[in-house]
Order: C-alpha cells, then structure tokens, then sequence
C-alpha cells in the first residue's frame, strides 16, 4: 500500500488565501518528510469548499520546494478546458519537478462552476473519452494528428515534451460500472475510485481488473478524510469538520447548495448519515489502531494499493493536521508495508 495526501484547501470560515496557501506548502513540506509519495490537488473554483483553483500552478510551486515527492491532480475536470492547453500546462510541471506528475482526470461535477465557466458538463461518454485520449496523446513527445467525432487537429507537436511518456494517468470510474472499469484499465490507466460508498459497501475493484487477465500492473487508489489522534474529544470535533465537507459537496453535487458571497452554508440533507455513521463507516479517524482497521477494510473491499489522506478537512486547525500526519506515518503506515493482499 502506498500513502499519498489529498489537498482540497478548504476554509469554511473563510479565511485570508494567503493564509491557506501557506498552510498547504507547509502539509506538503512535512508530507515529503514524513515519506509519503504524493500529494494530490484538487480543482474546484469559486467557493471557500476549496481554494486549489489553479493545480497545475500550485504544483509547479510545489516542485521548487519538493524534491522527492510525487505531485499529482485529482482531478482536472476535463470539460472546463481545452485538452491540448491541459497537456501543455501537464508537461510543464513534469518538466519542473524533474518527471514527478502524476495526473489525474475526470469530468468534474459542480454545476455551480460549471455555469460561471460557460461550460458545459460532458455526458456523452465518447465525447469524453475523446478529450481523454487527445490530452494523453499529446503527451507522448512525438508529433500527432487526431480525427475524433468531436474534435479534429491537424500535425501537432506539444511543447514542452514531458519528461515521463507520458506521465501516468489516473481515470475517474464508479466502482459498481464495470464496463467503464474494464474499459479504463485497457487503455492502461490507473484508477480513482471507492470514495463516496460506506466502507461496508465498497466494490472490489482488484478483482475486476484481475479478471480481464492484463499484461500490466492497475494501481487503484482512494481517499478518505483521516484524523489520527489518541484523544477521543478531538475524534469527536473532527468527525464535526468532515460533517460540513459531507454537506456541501453534497448539496454542490446535486446542484442545491447556497453560496453567499463565494461562501457555501452547509445545510443538512435527507438522510444524511449521523455522526456514528461517518466514523464508523465513512472515515479515518480515531487512534492509530482504529485507523489502521479502517484502513484495511478498504484495502480489502475495494482492493486498493494506493490510499490518499485528506488530513485537511474543514476547519481544522493546522497544528492538529500536522500531529495526525506524524501519528500516522509512525504509527499507521508500517503497519502496510507489505504488498497489497490479495482479494
């Protein structure tokens, strides 16, 4: 199992971006410290739910201040751009962090941003695909042509040429979609998935790839908010932080969340699971013996090598961030060296 960490930058109580961004560099500094192998950045705009606009720019700042660490989207919402300016800004930061991208696509799912960008979301899965193979093909330092059905460029050769060719690609795919499972690991990426299902109701994602009988290595990954702490009071003021992160990527999921003024107000919905119910069965929060329990039930529900922590969620304080993440990589991460066990 490998570890990484996942950054949305979040503030709900909306705090200076010069603030949050010092914050983020800081994460990410003691992350390459502390031995993980990648950091992950999401993109959303416009809303205190995350201040990681730009990725491809943080990145690029990342890179002169990492030197090990492997730096990763998650994800590049495809439909908010054109592919090509995508694989240039792509091959720029795998250039300046010395062949160090991991990247990571999808079709994003804001509405709200969606609308503030003139864009449209994609729903034609071929028109997608498409602007996932013109983005990787325009990676592999040669020159191209492509005839799709929605797009058609003429000999091109991107500039600057990546270092890696291309660098690995991660794919968005629902766990219980076993068509676009196969279909993504065909094309030789890496997948993104297990994240919005309890951890009782994880789909084994290892067995599906294994059953396709590849000649190549899948890794598949996931994320989860993670709280390492051996004080139940704080466990507790966590879980209360990953409630306002539920809310309003809920309600910006399903197109009903309030802004105000670029702020989201985090409103309960129907259903939505109680306190008990995120920590037993949505995150990664409690002592170290506790999370590596969780842990393994999603390493052996979904089948995943690779687990990305969102130490970073709502209001946390960063001191509290900082501790959990050297609790977990003294006492969580040893307890997964190990290869990833079989399904």
């Amino acid at each position: 199992m490998k570890f990484g960490i996942f950054l949305l930058m979040q503030s709900p109580s909306a705090q200076p971006s010069s603030e949050i961004y010092a914050r983020a560099l800081e994460i990410v500094e003691t992350a390459e410290e502390l031995g993980f192998e990648a950091v992950w950045l999401a993109e959303h705009h416009f809303t205190n739910y995350s201040h990681s606009s730009q990725p491809f720019v943080l990145l690029s700042h990342l890179a002169a201040h990492t030197r090990r660490i492997r730096l990763g989207t998650a994800i590049i919402p495809l439909p908010l751009h054109d592919p090509l300016l995508v694989a240039e800004q792509a091959a720029t930061v795998d250039v300046l962090s010395h062949g160090r991208l991991e990247l990571g696509l999808g079709k994003g799912y804001q509405q709200y941003q969606f609308d503030r960008l003139a864009a449209r979301k994609e729903d034609d899965p071929e028109a997608f695909d498409e602007m996932v193979d013109l983005t990787v093909r325009a990676l592999c330092r040669e020159p191209f042509h492509f005839d799709g059905k929605t797009r058609q460029v003429a000999e091109t050769l991107l500039y600057p040429h990546p270092v890696q060719q291309p660098p690995p690609i991660w794919y968005v795919v629902n766990s219980t979609n076993g068509n676009a499972v196969a279909a993504a690991a065909r094309r030789g990426f890496n997948l993104f998935t297990g994240v919005l299902e309890p951890i009782s109701k994880l789909t084994n994602v290892r067995a599906q790839v294994e059953a396709l009988g590849l000649g190549h290595h899948v890794r598949i990954g996931t994320q989860r908010p993670v709280f390492v702490t051996h004080s139940e009071s704080e466990a507790v003021e966590a879980v209360e932080e990953v409630q306002w992160n539920g809310r309003v990527s809920v309600a910006m999921r399903h197109d009903i969340g309030q802004i105000v003024h670029g702020v989201a107000l985090p409103q309960p919905f129907p259903n939505e699971p109680s306190l008990e119910t995120i920590l037993a069965d949505k995150v990664v929060i409690g002592t170290p013996d506790h999370c590596i329990h969780q842990i393994r039930r999603i390493q052996d529900g979904l089948g995943a090598d690779t687990f990305n922590c969102s130490f970073w969620f709502g209001d946390l304080p960063q001191e509290r961030i900082l501790a959990s993440m050297r609790l977990f990589a003294e006492q969580v991460m040893p307890a997964f060296a190990s290869p990833v066990r079989a399904s």
